[in-house]
């Protein structure tokens, strides 16, 4: 998770000072180019076998995951309209387009052929089939709202709204009803797994080595599209209001003129059902990595072959997700060290949104037919983790079986 203008130190911090006007601050050094994302996974089971005899270079694998997605540019404009109101903003024109957010939470899963050609290319994809239990998303949103004085009457006032303001969601329109007397999570999660609208993706990669010690590797992840059908419900505000006068009271209790239905009538909330389609977050990642430090192993496998490997690695690695108005992007620089046969231990720096400071630690061995790795960002900031503009951890455990005769 990340936020690319501030840390959770710059809300919650217990430095005496009051939560409103520590919003205040955040909102006022932000932009509207600004963005807070998530993004999590569960691994709920995953395995895969080797196909074509034992000498076969081909494996299928298979798998079930959990996941969820957050992402939202900063809406400046709004909040300062709600924090502040339009007193001190007369002339300014509030962007309604800064309202612009996706959330997800969905199973996937996913059946995968992998295939060592020879020595030099190594190709696989997956093919996914996607649950979403619960999907809002409000990306195609402009208008703007407007105050000015009119010339020579200081106390009158031309306000205009034009909104274009639109919300789809999938799968949380039945939790908004009064009559609903379920579990919220329980039933979204029944959702997730077994009642969610379906949606179809793939992932691709290759690794080529151009040298036994220099490999180049690219993957495309989640190129794919998700068809929303269960309990859908779009709420649309779209019109245009126009107010002359005094400041109006939308409360209505002391307007003869009756401003609110006014407003009501010119930018009505209409409810529809339709089906939509949503595009996962599609991840681009290609790597160079120079292994060196060559040692070979005093035995030699069963085929009769020295085995040997690198003891170092250093490489970088290119990240890009897709999101709305513009990508993600990142660079990674990382070495990998060999600490012992079974035990590596790799350090990364990142730049990306979030941070130019981004130094990641690593930890991957194994122990019998169990393999555990542990991966952790941003380590300069876990003395004080509020402190962090994005943090991410990853830790995972796999059972590997070995031929006997391998």
């Amino acid at each position: 998770m990340g936020s690319s203008s501030f840390s959770a130190y710059d809300l919650f911090s217990n430095d005496g000072v009051d939560f409103n006007q520590k919003v205040r601050d955040v909102i006022n050094k932000s932009s509207s180019k600004d963005k807070v994302v998530t993004n999590q996974q569960l691994e709920i089971f995953s395995g895969g076998f080797r196909v074509g005899g034992r000498e076969s270079r081909s494996y299928i694998s298979f798998g079930l995951y959990q996941e969820f997605d957050f992402f939202m540019f900063i809406p400046k404009d709004l909040a300062l309209l709600a924090l502040n109101g339009n007193r001190d903003y007369i002339g300014k024109s509030f962007n309604l387009g800064d309202l612009n957010m996706k959330a997800e939470v969905l199973s996937v899963f996913h059946v995968g052929f992998h295939k060592k050609v020879n020595d030099k290319f190594v190709y696989g994809g997956r093919a996914k089939i996607y649950s979403s239990g619960a999907n809002a998303t409000s990306t195609k949103n402009s208008g703007y709202i407007y105050t000015g004085e009119q010339p020579g009457t200081p106390n009158l006032y031309n306000q205009i709204i034009s909104s274009n303001l639109e919300l789809k969601t999938s799968g949380l329109a039945r939790f908004t009803k009064d009559e609903y007397e379920g579990n919220v999570i329980r039933d979204i999660a029944h959702n997730t797994f077994f009642n969610g609208s379906l949606g179809f993706g793939v992932d691709a990669g290759i690794t080529y080595y151009i040298k036994d010690n220099l490999q180049f590797t690219a993957s495309v992840v989640d190129l794919g599209f998700v068809r929303q059908t269960k309990d859908i419900e779009t709420l649309t505000y779209k019109g245009t209001y126009q107010y002359n006068g005094a400041n109006p009271d939308f409360l209505g209790s002391d307007d003869p003129e009756n401003v609110f239905d006014e407003f009501d009538r010119a930018i009505p909330r209409d409810t529809l059902h339709n089906k939509y389609t949503t595009w996962r977050p599609t991840k681009i990642y290609s790597s160079i990595q120079y292994s060196f430090g060559e040692k070979r192993l005093d035995e030699c496998n069963c085929h009769g072959n020295v085995e040997k490997f690198y003891k170092n690695a250093a490489g970088l690695q290119v990240f890009g997700m897709s999101a709305p108005r513009e990508p993600l992007v990142a660079l990674t620089a990382f070495y990998r060290r060999n600490i012992f046969r079974k035990l590596d231990l790799k350090a990364t720096y990142t730049l990306d949104t979030f941070s130019n400071k981004n130094i990641g630690l690593g930890l991957s061995g194994a122990i019998g037919p169990v393999n555990i790795y542990a991966l952790v960002n941003n380590v300069l900031e876990y003395k004080d983790i509020s402190k962090a503009s994005s943090a991410a951890f990853q830790l995972g455990i796999n059972f590997v079986f070995q031929d006997r005769e391998d």
